[in-house]
């Protein structure tokens, strides 16, 4: 019998003037037009995040569909900046609010660090929103080595302490 392990949370918070911003990184083997076509490509997207539809490119709005979430619903992402294969802003609209989303990737002796930068307002769903990241990347991580699926009932409401005390 094998203990399940409670992932540990990666994410940091950093001031911005803006107000602050959640980082959280995770490093991949492989080059960065295999990590970015990780997370532009539809096909992809789909074993991690959700599927996607829509004529992609900046100033553009496609939809996904967060298919881990209990709603399975089509939702709105304007795409703000696309440097492939560097850069991906993202603009959300949900239930949630208005959400400001980048992914920054960049290269090094064949490894891949991918960031993801979830531009905060306000941080009041910092301990929600915190652990969904964790758990997402994860997600990534999965799809990307065909390992097993994460959890999400490892990262939440356990992660939660761990957001809750990033915030000042």
């Amino acid at each position: 019998m094998t203990t399940p392990t409670t992932p540990e949370p990666t994410g940091r918070l950093v001031s911005t003037p803006a107000g602050h911003d959640l980082i959280l990184t995770r490093t991949y083997r492989a080059p960065i037009g295999d990590v970015w076509a990780s997370v532009t490509e539809p096909e992809r997207t789909a074993r991690w995040f959700g599927p996607w539809r829509g004529e992609a490119g900046p100033g553009r709005t496609i939809e996904v569909q967060m298919s881990f979430e209990e709603s399975d619903a089509w939702m709105p992402v304007q795409v703000d900046v696309c440097d492939a294969p560097h850069r991906l802003a993202v603009t959300t609209q949900d239930s949630m609010g208005s959400w400001s989303l980048e992914l920054l990737l960049t290269e090094a002796d064949g490894t891949t660090e991918l960031r993801l930068v979830h531009h905060l307002t306000s941080l009041d769903q910092l301990a929600d929103t915190g652990p969904g990241w964790e758990y997402y990347l994860d997600m990534l991580t999965a799809a990307r080595t065909d390992g097993p699926q994460p959890d999400f009932g490892d990262y939440y409401p356990s992660q939660k302490a761990y957001f809750e005390g990033l915030a000042p």
